[in-house]
């Protein structure tokens, strides 16, 4: 019976993105919903990524620190590794994480309380092509704007470990600086990049599906938005892991 009802709602999901990948209709209305998506999902997000990456970078170099204290590792190391651990995983994967409780959940709400005042029957009967006009934008936008906070997150995190070795008993700034020009691999930003990419579409593709089949009152588009944010949570989890597996 699970098996049945994850193949129904893959199908409904593949055929949801492919009504989406349609000719726009006209092309600025689609422009202006863009541009608004992207502000919402770039402006609304950035404070919460710059804290939560600042913070990674600080604790992560702390804990290293005192990982190391007791070895003969020397700390230069720490720079090299909060350097690559937050381009390879930390920033692109906690990021979109937070990323999929924020803007995925909103997204969900936002399709289905439309769905819910009949805002997209009525859209359907005019003619639009709802999953394309609903869809498109959200998602194109969240693959232009979410991959720059990504970057954005890589480096506070960096930031945040170079903060913290200025008050750490054993790191010291020089070995921290030293430490992040060693061993640069510029392939690991490509592979931060291709993360941010995949995980940008599914925290919003699979948040707009929850949304835009909700069914029922508020409730069901709590528990629609509930279910989006852990799908996708899930879904980030798992490509994580494969993308990890084939390029690495």
């Amino acid at each position: 019976m699970i098996i049945i009802r994850t193949l129904e709602e893959l199908g409904k999901y593949v055929n949801l993105m492919r009504s989406m990948f349609s000719m726009p209709e006209k092309f600025s209305m689609y422009w202006k919903e863009m541009l608004r998506q992207m502000d919402d999902i770039g402006i609304g997000s950035i404070v919460i990524v710059a804290i939560i990456s600042f913070f990674i970078g600080a604790v992560t170099a702390t804990q290293f620190s005192y990982q190391l204290a007791d070895s003969f590792i020397p700390f230069w190391y720490i720079g090299y590794i909060v350097r690559d651990i937050m381009i390879i995983e930390l920033a692109p994967t906690i990021s979109c994480l937070v990323l999929a409780g924020k803007v995925g959940s909103n997204m969900a709400a936002e399709i289905g309380g439309m769905r819910q005042k009949e805002q997209i029957d009525a859209l359907e009967i005019m003619g639009v092509n709802t999953a394309s006009y609903l869809i498109a934008p959200k998602i194109l936008a969240a693959l232009f704007v979410i991959p720059f906070l990504i970057i954005f997150a890589a480096f506070l995190g960096i930031i945040g470990g170079y903060v913290v070795s200025n008050f750490s008993p054993y790191l010291t700034p020089t070995d921290y600086v030293y430490g992040l020009r060693q061993f640069f691999i510029p392939y690991n930003v490509t592979l931060m990049m291709i993360k941010a990419v995949v995980f940008s579409f599914i925290l919003t593709s699979v948040s707009c599906y929850h949304g835009y089949f909700v069914k029922g009152g508020s409730i069901e588009l709590g528990n629609a938005s509930t279910q989006a944010v852990v799908m996708s949570n899930i879904l980030i989890l798992l490509a994580d892991f494969m993308i990890a597996s084939l390029f690495t």
